[in-house]
């Protein structure tokens, strides 16, 4: 994400009016609207996959997953972050006419350089005061690893690791795959 030197304040109102129009994507941080940058091959590749896999895994269920654009409302913190892959399930959220999301059960990122120690530090933790998230999911674009924090508790968050032969297995929404469908198409890239 590359922040803008702006200190002008827009309401949470002006920012999704000016979201609408803008050929490029923003976060909202407090009043605060900041560009984000655009993504790798490999970014792009990664979260395709997972969101075919999610579709097909989904369908049916009651839960619906949104690939890179659309926004998570945080209300409480007056903020918006487009992550790469969301899954809500909650019935708010799917007959909300709105052009963002509230009640998530897990997030999914996708690490590049200049975002990931947004996305496991200050995000991750903006992220836990959502009462209905889950499970947070890192997904390295450079090598084969991927991270998953699971709620186990209000304050208690298991991390696990998985690597190249490893299953990933998603708990809060019953789905498992083997990491390297996740990379499909972008070994040659890593």
């Amino acid at each position: 994400m590359i922040a803008t030197k702006s200190h002008a304040y827009f309401t949470p109102e002006e920012y999704l009016e000016i979201e609408r129009i803008s050929p490029i994507k923003h976060e909202y941080l407090q009043g605060q609207i900041v560009a984000m940058a655009g993504a790798s091959k490999a970014h792009v590749i990664i979260t395709g996959n997972l969101s075919a896999l999610m579709v097909n895994h989904l369908r049916g269920t009651g839960c619906i997953s949104y690939a890179t654009d659309m926004k998570i409302r945080l209300p409480a913190l007056n903020l918006f972050y487009y992550p790469d892959l969301v899954v809500t399930c909650d019935e708010r959220d799917r007959l909300s006419n709105e052009d963002f999301i509230v009640h998530p059960k897990l997030i999914v990122e996708v690490l590049s350089d200049s975002t990931e120690a947004f996305d496991r530090g200050d995000k991750f933790a903006n992220y836990k005061s959502i009462v209905e998230f889950e499970e947070y999911i890192l997904i390295h674009q450079k090598q084969i690893l991927v991270e998953q924090f699971q709620r186990q508790s209000d304050n208690l968050w298991v991390p696990q690791i998985y690597r190249l032969g490893d299953t990933i297995e998603l708990m809060s929404i019953g789905f498992a795959c083997p990491t390297e469908a996740l990379y499909e198409n972008v070994a040659q890239l890593i």
